[in-house]
Formats: structure tokens, C-alpha cells, sequence
């Protein structure tokens, strides 16, 4: 799951490392949005998300990791406890210049118990630090905080492994605990 707040990215990501065509549930915003999706800090967006966008990595012959990215705007919430069935884990893409867009998605992974990292995606380049970052989040140490540009392949790519290396290190340490 790539879950986050309204034009963080989400779609951008799955577009930009999905090795098939994703299926994505794109629509043009319209006058009834005004008032409703607050686009100040997205300027230029013209769609977005109204279901799931969806796309997939081969990692191997047998292994498949299959992408779902999640709508951002609050009407949307609904439908992300229904995506989240099944899922190992998470990517909480988050824009520096609207950070409480991410309270939302932090909550709900915390509330199913469910992995996640944190990726700070870089529009433009950074003004806080990670550590600013990791503090007005008040994430764990234990969550991985890392940047990405999620229009580019190699970038969201790294993304998805800091997520899978986690979710093995998450899966070794309850193997080792007694």
C-alpha cells in the first residue's frame, strides 16, 4: 500500500515503477470538489485518485509485489480499510509542506497494527531535515524515514525495498524472540 494525503504522489509512484500499465482510477476534478478538496498547496493538479491505483513488480519467477496506491482526500477514507486486507506492509509518502496530511495515514496503519515506512518525497528540494521530519511526525526510531523523488523509477524502486527489508526485519526479529 502507498498511502498518504491528497497530491503527495501516490499515483506519480505507482506510474513510475510498475513494470505493466497500472490500472488507475484518475478523474478530472471538477466545480463540485470546490470547497471540499482544499488544492492551495497542490496548484496545477487537474485529477486524482477516486479508488485505488494499482500496479505490480515481478521480483522474481515466483515472488509478485503487487502495488495498490490509496485515494488521499478524507472522502476517500473509507475505502482503505478494505485495501489494507492482506497487505504486509506500507509506504506513508509524505510532503514536507503538509505534514499533517500524514496524521491520517500514520493513525490508521498504527491502528491495524501494520508495518509501515515513512518516504519524504521531494517535489522540491527539502527544507527540514529528516530528524525535523521524524520529530513533527513523532515517528519511532524503529520506523525507516528515508527521501524519494516518486517521479522517478530508481528512486520510488528504493523506496519499495527500504519497505521489503523492513518488513524482513520485522518478520527475522519475531522468528528469534521467544
Amino acid at each position: 500500500m502507498i498511502v498518504g494525503g491528497f497530491g503527495v504522489g501516490k499515483t506519480t509512484m505507482v506510474r513510475s515503477v510498475s513494470e505493466i500499465r497500472p490500472l488507475s482510477t484518475e478523474e478530472t476534478m471538477t466545480q463540485a470538489g470546490a470547497g471540499i478538496d482544499d488544492v492551495g498547496a497542490v496548484r496545477g493538479k487537474t485529477s486524482t485518485t477516486v479508488a485505488f491505483d494499482f500496479g505490480r513488480i515481478s521480483l522474481d519467477d515466483h515472488m509478485v509485489l503487487y502495488l495498490f496506491g490509496a485515494p488521499g482526500q478524507a472522502r476517500f477514507w473509507f475505502l482503505w480499510d478494505s485495501l489494507f486486507a492482506g497487505t504486509l506492509g506500507a509506504v506513508v509518502l509524505v510532503d514536507t509542506r503538509r505534514l499533517d496530511d500524514s496524521w491520517y495515514a500514520i493513525d490508521r496503519l498504527e491502528h491495524h497494527g501494520m508495518p509501515f515506512i515513512v518516504a519524504r518525497n521531494n517535489f522540491e528540494p527539502p527544507v527540514h531535515s529528516l530528524d525535523q521530519v521524524r520529530d513533527a511526525l513523532s515517528l519511532s526510531d524503529e520506523v525507516p524515514l528515508i527521501d524519494c523523488d516518486a517521479r522517478w523509477r530508481e528512486s520510488s524502486k528504493s523506496v519499495l525495498i527500504a519497505l521489503v527489508n523492513h518488513l524482513y526485519a520485522l518478520s527475522a526479529a519475531q522468528e528469534t524472540t521467544p
